[in-house]
Formats: C-alpha cells, sequence, structure tokens
C-alpha cells in the first residue's frame, strides 16, 4: 500500500468515526482540492457605480417571467433585453415592461443560443439568468466574459468542475457572478442573521436547513416545467443526492459566517429509495405517457451532515417527491439556546427558564432594515423575492460589495454533487474544497448590511 493511499485511508476512518472539530476538520480536508488561481480574487470587490442599472432576464417562464415585476418595481432599473426560446412568453415580458412605462426591450428568441447575441449589446449592466439548469454555467460564463456581472437561479451548478469554471470566469473577467438565493432575505432568515451577530444565540454549534417541498404534480404537469425538464434531473444517474441546497444552506451559512470567518470541510450523505415519483406516476399518469419511458434515481429524501473547520454541524435534508408539508427547516442551535422554524419557535437563555419554547414576535426589533424601511414591492415568497432585488441593484447603484458572491455560491451548490458522490460510495465522507483559496479567514459583511447613508 502506497503512503498516499494509506493517508486517504486514514483520513477516510477518522471521518467516518468523528474528526472532533476545528483543526482535526480541516485536516481531513484534501489539499488538491484547490486549483491555481486564474485571476484576481473577488473577495470584497464593489461593483462600479451605476445611476441606471440596465437589466437583462435570460429565462421567462415562471420564475424568470414571475420576477420581471420586482425588478421593475426597484429605482433605478431599465430592464432592456429579453431573452427566451418561447417568443410567447418574451413577448408577454415585454408586455409587462411597456406597462409599467418604459421602452419596449429588445428580444432574443432565436434558438437555443440566441442569449449570446443579446449579451454583445452594450446597453446591459447585470443579466438575471432563470432557465434550465444544464443552461445556468454557459450563460453565466458568457455574461462575464461580456462584461456584465450575472445573477443565477439555484443551482448555481450540478458539478464540481462548473463550480470552480464560475469562481475563474468571475475572477478571470472581474465581473461578479451571484447566486441569487431569496431565502436568505427571508424575513425570519434575516431576523435571526442579526440575532446571531448580536450574541444572543452564544457561540454556534449547529444548524439545519431544507428544501422539503412537495412538487410531484408540478413535476409531472405538462405546461409548468417547459418540457417537463425539471422531472428529468430525477433520471440522471450521476446525481442521486440534494439537487436544490441553496435554499436551506444559504441562510444557515450566514448564520454561521462561511467563508467570512469559518467555512464548511466537508461532507457526508445518505439517501432513500427512489420510489415517489413512480408512485406518484402510477396513480396519475395515463398509460401512454411519456414519463413511463422514465427510470427514477434521485432519492426521495437525502440526508446530509456538513462540518465546518470550527467543527459546528450542519444537517440538511431535501424531498420534493413524497407527500409533506412545505419545510426549509431554518434551524441553528448555540450554547445560549435554539431556534427552529415551520412554525417559528425560539427558547433562549435567560430570557427563557422553564424549557418552553417562547413566541418569535418578541423579537421584531431585530429585523433586518431591509423589512422595516423599505416598503413592500410585488413579487413571492412572501417578500423575500423583492426584496433580494431590490438590495441586489441598491449596491449597484451605491457601488458597494454585493451580499453574496462567487464563492458563497459556489459553496452553498457544492452539496448537488458532493451529496450524489457520496450516497454513491456507502456515506463516505467528501471533502469540500475551499473556493476563496485562502480567504475565508477574513471577517467580512454579509447578507447582514448596514443601511446605507
Amino acid at each position: 500500500m502506497s503512503d498516499q493511499v494509506s493517508r486517504r485511508s486514514l483520513l477516510a476512518a477518522g471521518a467516518v468515526l468523528g474528526l472532533g472539530s476545528g483543526a482535526q476538520a480541516e485536516a481531513a480536508v484534501e489539499e488538491t482540492q484547490v486549483p491555481p488561481q486564474k485571476g484576481r480574487s473577488m473577495v470584497g470587490v464593489p461593483f462600479e457605480r451605476h445611476d441606471t442599472v440596465r437589466v437583462a432576464i435570460i429565462g421567462l417562464g415562471n420564475r424568470g417571467g414571475g420576477m420581471i415585476g420586482s425588478f421593475l418595481a426597484v429605482p433605478g432599473v431599465k430592464v432592456t433585453a429579453l431573452c427566451d426560446v418561447n417568443a410567447t412568453a418574451a413577448t408577454r415580458a415585454a408586455n409587462a415592461v411597456t406597462d409599467a412605462g418604459q421602452p419596449a426591450p429588445a428580444l432574443y428568441t432565436k434558438g437555443d443560443h440566441d442569449y449570446e447575441n443579446m449579451l454583445r449589446r452594450d446597453d446591459i449592466d447585470l443579466v438575471y439568468v432563470a432557465t434550465p439548469w444544464e443552461w445556468h454555467v454557459p450563460m453565466a460564463i458568457a455574461s462575464v466574459r461580456e462584461g456584465k456581472h450575472v445573477g443565477v437561479e439555484t443551482p448555481f451548478a450540478t458539478s464540481m468542475e462548473e463550480l470552480w469554471q464560475l469562481v475563474d470566469a468571475s475572477e478571470r473577467y472581474q465581473r461578479h457572478c451571484m447566486q441569487l438565493e431569496n431565502c436568505c432575505y427571508g424575513r425570519n432568515e434575516m431576523r435571526i442573521l442579526r440575532m446571531v451577530h448580536a450574541g444572543l444565540f452564544g457561540e454556534l454549534l449547529h444548524g439545519a436547513g431544507a428544501y422539503n417541498h412537495d412538487l410531484r404534480e408540478l413535476l409531472f404537469s405538462d405546461t409548468y416545467y417547459a418540457g417537463e425538464w425539471r422531472r428529468a434531473w430525477h433520471t440522471k444517474s450521476r446525481l442521486k443526492g440534494d439537487l436544490y441546497p441553496t435554499h436551506g444552506l444559504g441562510p444557515v451559512a450566514g448564520y454561521m459566517d462561511i467563508n467570512r470567518g469559518d467555512r464548511i470541510v466537508r461532507m457526508s450523505s445518505m439517501g432513500t429509495p427512489a420510489l415517489g415519483l413512480a408512485e406518484y406516476r402510477k396513480a396519475n399518469e395515463q398509460p401512454g405517457d411519456s414519463s413511463w419511458r422514465e427510470r427514477y434515481v434521485e432519492s426521495d429524501m437525502t440526508i446530509s451532515l456538513l462540518q465546518t473547520a470550527k467543527g459546528r454541524v450542519i444537517r440538511l435534508e431535501h424531498d420534493v417527491s413524497t407527500p409533506h408539508p412545505y419545510s426549509r427547516l431554518n434551524h441553528i442551535a448555540g450554547t445560549k439556546g435554539v431556534f427552529e422554524d415551520y412554525p417559528p419557535r425560539i427558547y433562549l437563555e435567560p430570557r427563557n427558564t422553564n424549557h418552553q419554547w417562547a413566541n418569535f414576535d418578541e423579537y421584531k426589533s431585530y429585523d433586518h432594515w431591509l423589512w422595516t424601511d423599505v416598503p413592500p414591492g410585488p413579487g413571492g415568497h412572501g417578500g423575500m423575492d423583492y426584496y433580494m432585488v431590490y438590495r441586489t441593484i441598491q449596491t449597484m447603484r451605491l457601488g458597494l460589495v454585493p451580499d453574496m458572491d462567487v464563492y458563497d455560491g459556489a459553496v452553498w451548490s457544492a452539496p448537488v454533487p458532493l451529496s450524489s458522490k457520496s450516497i454513491d460510495q456507502g456515506g463516505a465522507p467528501q471533502p469540500i474544497p475551499d473556493f476563496t483559496r485562502g480567504r475565508w479567514h477574513e471577517t467580512r459583511p454579509g447578507v447582514d448590511s448596514v443601511k446605507p447613508v
């Protein structure tokens, strides 16, 4: 047995048994995970100032089309171009722009790659990508290569190679490439973030996040996902784990200052059999439906454990194919108490001493300034969509550092490929690379922003 194999075996064995915390967890990560840097770091890089932020949107289906109202409602935004292979969807979105009193945007609807023509325009500052997942990476890279900042829907990417491509492209072209994670801007999430930073939870120990959302009806809809593209991801043999980690992980990563003083170093995952979609198909689809040619491999429930360099633990869950109420878990615990969401409840010492959950409304004074000082706008998900767009545009107009950068997006989506790899290896721990290339030690702002004066 070679020294290299022997070392890897020891690391794997130590991880399975539980390698303590802090330096030991960091030691379990193989150094070969970080490739050479191809450009300057984007940590702490501010946007250039924009009096008006000119926005282009690629993908005008349920998500992209639904977000246009949020962009149009934010002061200082001009929607200049729209792109979708569905000309009807593009026209409908263009009508929303003109109905808001703006000039008609340019439309790009001539095939899968017409977005490349759109990106050559010189009147675009920010590109918003809301397309099927396989297009996220090529569209994001093309955007930054053409000198545009880009915000991408979840997941950022579905392979480790693609995640590094996004990091490298952002650094090489010095343009921000952001995973626009709306759940980081939820009212509860932002309140908890401020409470954590105020020290109310003491020293953090563990947290949990999830995307537990019964999507079976939508996955089998003939119209909701164009071409039923999202269900197809449940048939890909390389991806059997957590396909949608960022809604749960993004907020918890914020609580733990991931990439801002701590980092996630490894994860282990287990998955259940893939039974839910086949059972739903049997009960609801006609024998001749195209779905009967599909074989589902995506675990109905994936449970992952992630550990940080400081020894903290994060539990992630993903389930979109069995019957259950919606939950993102949104759980954080420290030496002074705990918060659990769905429904929200809290227990913090010294205020709570009777071993009974307290009312989370008692802590409204910790609401983030976005929720108290900015009037609500249009959009879904309880307001978080609008505040995400508002804050992104605000940072661009004022020339501030964005709340989230390419390194955050890469870490939040790393569980997509790594959970599947861990499941294939019987739950074996998988190292999560340091996408910041050593700058995770730096204390710096994130979503818990100070209100600009």
